[in-house]
């Protein structure tokens, strides 16, 4: 009789299924939090594409910059392996970026049309997280800290990034770590610059390359740079496309001119000396 009133959980194939006590994976990954976390404003079915499309380039990116801030710290310790790993890492998430523009690319303009009003002035131009990416790449303005403003956690992040040497930066100075001739001023730049080209690193690099049996650890590490921009590369691509695929070339809703403000970005090179020295191998 009491085991009719308590029956016992059912088995299937020896997992466990009773959860009442114990951690589960709805439990582990905070999925409570996660699925309730689309809220759209648009009577629109297309608005839950756009929503989930956004949240989870974050997840991605906030996984990019939790590699890239060690990846920093690996090569100022000019210990390179661990960062080999992770950078071939953050390249595989960026190419898994540049395919989900396929599926965001399934909304149509008249779809995103029906949404648009709703979104007022928010924009992935906002994004705190992508602008610490740019940063952390080297790819610096500070004038931008001024959109983040309304979040100090967010604002003081970038401040802090704004400031510190980038992933590229730390490079360069291992560079010179390892007895490669690097003008003082490229080792002693204003962090809080965007990256430019420097004829001392493109000629130590051009060593690298040049010796790769003697500089081997460099040589792969020039390439994983140069895999991590190619993919960053195709990311912006896809993304120009996808917007004037969806929105042609009027004016983004943060302000932007939109695919015309994208494709300007097509220009930006993270490792300016990595691919200037091609041309002269």
């Amino acid at each position: 009789m009491d085991d009719q009133a308590n029956p016992k959980p059912a088995e299937w194939h020896g997992a466990k299924l009773d959860f009442k006590e114990s951690m589960s994976y709805g439990d582990y990954l905070g999925l409570d939090r996660i699925l309730s976390a689309q809220h759209p404003l648009s009577p629109n079915h297309n608005e839950m594409l756009f929503i989930i499309q956004h949240q989870t380039s974050e997840l991605w990116i906030k996984l990019m910059l939790h590699e890239l801030q060690a990846v920093r710290r690996h090569i100022k310790d000019s210990n390179l392996p661990p960062a080999f790993k992770m950078l071939a890492r953050v390249a595989r998430i960026m190419d898994q970026l540049v395919h989900a523009w396929d599926v965001l690319a399934t909304m149509t303009p008249p779809e995103y049309t029906a949404i648009r009003p709703y979104l007022g002035a928010s924009s992935g131009f906002q994004s705190f997280q992508y602008r610490e990416l740019e940063f952390i790449l080297g790819n610096k303005n500070a004038n931008l800290l001024a959109v983040h403003e309304k979040s100090p956690e967010a604002h003081a992040i970038l401040e802090r990034e704004l400031h510190a040497p980038s992933v590229y930066d730390e490079a360069v100075m291992l560079l010179a770590r390892s007895g490669l001739a690097v003008a003082p001023e490229r080792l002693n730049a204003d962090w809080t610059r965007p990256t430019v080209a420097d004829e001392s690193v493109k000629a130590a690099w051009l060593q690298v390359y040049q010796d790769t049996e003697h500089h081997w650890a460099l040589y792969e590490l020039a390439e994983k740079l140069v895999d991590l921009e190619t993919a960053f590369r195709f990311w912006r691509f896809r993304h120009v496309s996808t917007v004037e695929r969806i929105i042609g070339f009027k004016t983004g809703t943060g302000g932007t001119t939109g695919a015309s403000y994208l494709r300007k970005m097509l220009d930006v090179v993270l490792f300016p000396e990595l691919f200037a020295l091609r041309t002269a191998l």
